[in-house]
């Protein structure tokens, strides 16, 4: 038995009965590794992750392969997930050696961490192999490696610098970027870029952004576009809702089957906001059905949501998901089946392996009439049933952070839209579990697992989504406290986190020390820390009318410039927060005693600006600064729009309001 089992990670737990002798992350396996003058293997994945099964099943349930990993290495297990920065460093490494990254990643490194080999998947024997020519290399070469891993840390030093203070974020920098996606936009498939291809859900954001700023139609079309695509291809689940991490192919056709709770959360925003600004009836639906899959598909016992949901069942990849037109007959009967071939794309050779097709929308449904809708939801319902039989994938259910912020502000924003109470609960539910136990002497953690929180240290990017989060609570709910806690997380982050010349490093100053101190600016799969604490710094600063907060965001932004000129695909959420400063943002406060049912507060949901913030009350609500000194026109309802902390005069009517907003 290793020392695996007592982790909070599903995915060491995973590893927990590999004959390998693995150590979780910590200063003792280190010790461990200098005490015996041997090499490190650093492995780092993710519980979702095919490749990762893959190399376990061949290579860490071997007992020749852990035979010779236990004598010569003290080997190291990793979940990327939970330690975001230790995976930042050593990504970082193995990019510069091998030119491209993934997981599973493996790592060897010396006693002090420095890694001196790096690479991804190896199969079985090439593993082998190269584990014997490491310890050959470590016993006869010590010092050509002491020097190469001394070159790599240099190296991947320089290439996670902070970057300098550049000129301002302007307008003609975010036209330029918009300008550069449109160029490398695919007319055919939609999205950006060949296969695989990934969900650019803040680029579209960005793009919706841009388009409500300067009236752009190309941007919204792009998006229109993307969205229809994707919602209608593979990598959208047509039975359950929800979306797969990416698509294999550039036609969105078959996806790489694991679903990821921030691909979700940051989609859930680009649809309700497609749908907010055009009433598109598929984003409505898929908006919807988004919030639901990340509520009753991903939500946990405590109220938080789960990271993933794996990619593969019993170890093979789709067996959940895939169809034949006989076992759609088989479900549903001749006529229906035949019809649901049709509809989903369901043919005799196959769209997937062994002549299994994976489900896309290949005919409009959302605006067929009622006949059409009623079959459809009909099949649907069933072969759900049946699919629920088959065996499920498993579920890592390790609350992040940071994804968590990134749905609570998701759900928070569809639940404004549609009054949803159930949605609005949800994300209420998981703000008070990120509060009440993420949140551990004014400092957060990473992950918890069933009600217990880990030990690793929120990065960067929990303290931008959560805080970010709050600001949507508080806005959700009128209550002052939400505010106050995002208030705590941003000046953690300006206190700790925050570099000379207005960046941002990804950890702490007082975080466990690695072999250097990350500080990535573009966004990944997720926003980059600086992006996201960035777009809560324009937020925070908005409800709260403390320029400072939007001082520290436009610093920021200037120190991401160069990058987003070169390169806007890689630097969409932060693209976004500048939309919202050129906007204003807007403060909108509707003064009302019903909020809930006030025609201003509706009307002001579907109209604001982008990156507006919006609140609603009593008059000088407690704790809620945008309500001081307000009052009701003659007792009537009153909105009260403002814009860089400068206002315009009072109304009282949907039509008023709605001009002052457009």
């Amino acid at each position: 038995m290793n020392r695996l089992a007592d982790a909070t990670s599903p995915y060491l737990h995973q590893h927990a009965d590999n004959p390998v002798d693995w150590w979780p992350w910590c200063e003792e396996a280190f010790a461990e590794a200098r005490r015996r003058d041997v090499p490190v293997i650093i492995s780092v994945g993710y519980a979702a992750c095919h490749w990762c099964h893959v190399m376990a099943h061949e290579s860490f349930e071997n007992e020749a392969v852990a035979e010779v990993m236990n004598a010569g290495f003290v080997s190291v297990k990793v979940d990327r997930e939970e330690r975001p920065d230790v995976d930042a460093v050593y990504m970082t490494a193995t990019q510069a050696m091998t030119g491209q990254g993934g997981w599973p990643m493996t790592v060897f490194a010396t006693p002090d961490g420095t890694p001196f080999f790096c690479g991804t998947y190896f199969p079985r024997e090439n593993f082998l192999r190269l584990l014997e020519s490491v310890t050959k290399a470590w016993q006869e070469q010590r010092e050509a490696v002491l020097q190469q891993g001394a070159a790599v840390v240099e190296a991947i030093g320089g290439a996670q610098a902070v970057g300098a203070a550049g000129s301002p974020l302007t307008a003609e920098l975010l036209d330029s970027a918009a300008a550069q996606l449109r160029r490398e936009y695919d007319s055919g498939n939609g999205g950006f870029g060949g296969a695989p291809k990934f969900p650019p859900h803040m680029n579209l954001l960005f793009q919706l952004r841009h388009h409500q700023r300067t009236g752009a139609a190309q941007d919204l079309e792009i998006v229109r576009h993307t969205c229809e695509a994707m919602a209608r291809g593979g990598i959208y689940d047509q039975l359950a809702g929800g979306f797969a991490r990416y698509s294999v192919d550039a036609h969105w056709t078959v996806p790489h089957f694991e679903k990821m709770l921030y691909d979700n959360a940051l989609l859930l925003r680009v649809y309700t906001q497609l749908w907010r600004r055009t009433a598109d009836p598929l984003a409505a639906r898929v908006a919807a059905e988004t919030a639901a899959f990340i509520i009753d598909d991903l939500g946990t016992p405590e109220g938080g949501f789960a990271s993933a949901l794996d990619a593969d069942t019993e170890g093979v990849e789709g067996l959940t998901y895939a169809w034949t037109p006989a076992q759609l007959i088989e479900a549903l009967g001749e006529s229906d089946g035949t019809y649901a071939a049709d509809l989903f794309g369901v043919t005799q050779a196959g769209t997937f392996e062994h002549g299994t097709s994976v489900l896309r929308l290949a005919r409009d449904v959302d605006d067929a009439d009622e006949e059409v809708t009623a079959r459809w939801a009909r099949v649907r319902a069933r072969l759900r049933e049946v699919r629920d039989t088959r065996p499920q994938p498993a579920r890592d259910d390790k609350v992040v952070a940071a994804w968590n912020g990134l749905a609570i502000t998701a759900l928070v924003e569809q639940s404004r839209l549609t009054g949803d109470p159930v949605t609005a609960a949800a994300a209420t539910r998981a703000g008070e579990l990120l509060a009440g136990l993420h949140l551990v002497d004014g400092r957060l953690r990473r992950v918890s697992r069933d009600g217990v929180a880990g030990a690793p240290a929120g990065v960067l990017e929990d303290y931008g989504c959560v805080a970010e989060a709050f600001c949507a609570l508080h806005q959700l709910t009128g209550e002052g406290r939400w505010l106050e806690l995002a208030g705590g997380l941003l000046d953690t982050a300006l206190e700790h986190f925050a570099a000379e010349g207005g960046g941002f490093y990804d950890t702490a100053d007082d975080a466990e020390r690695l072999v250097t101190r990350p500080a990535d600016p573009t966004d990944n799969a997720t926003p980059s820390g600086l992006s996201a604490v960035v777009t809560a710094l324009v937020t925070y600063s908005a409800l709260t009318a403390q320029p400072r907060y939007r001082e520290a965001a436009e610093r920021a932004l200037a120190t991401i410039a160069p990058i987003l000129g070169r390169h806007a695909r890689f630097s969409g959420w932060s693209a976004a927060a500048g939309e919202a400063l050129l906007s204003g943002p807007y403060e909108i406060a509707v003064v009302t005693e019903e909020p809930a049912a006030d025609p201003l507060l509706l009307a002001a949901y579907k109209a604001a600006p982008p990156g507006a913030v919006i609140v609603a009350g009593a008059p000088d609500r407690p704790g809620v600064p945008l309500l001081a000194d307000r009052t009701m026109i003659d007792g009537a309802s009153t909105a009260y729009v403002c814009r860089g902390f400068v206002c315009d005069r009072p109304v009282t009517t949907v039509e008023e309001l709605v001009a002052q907003l457009s």
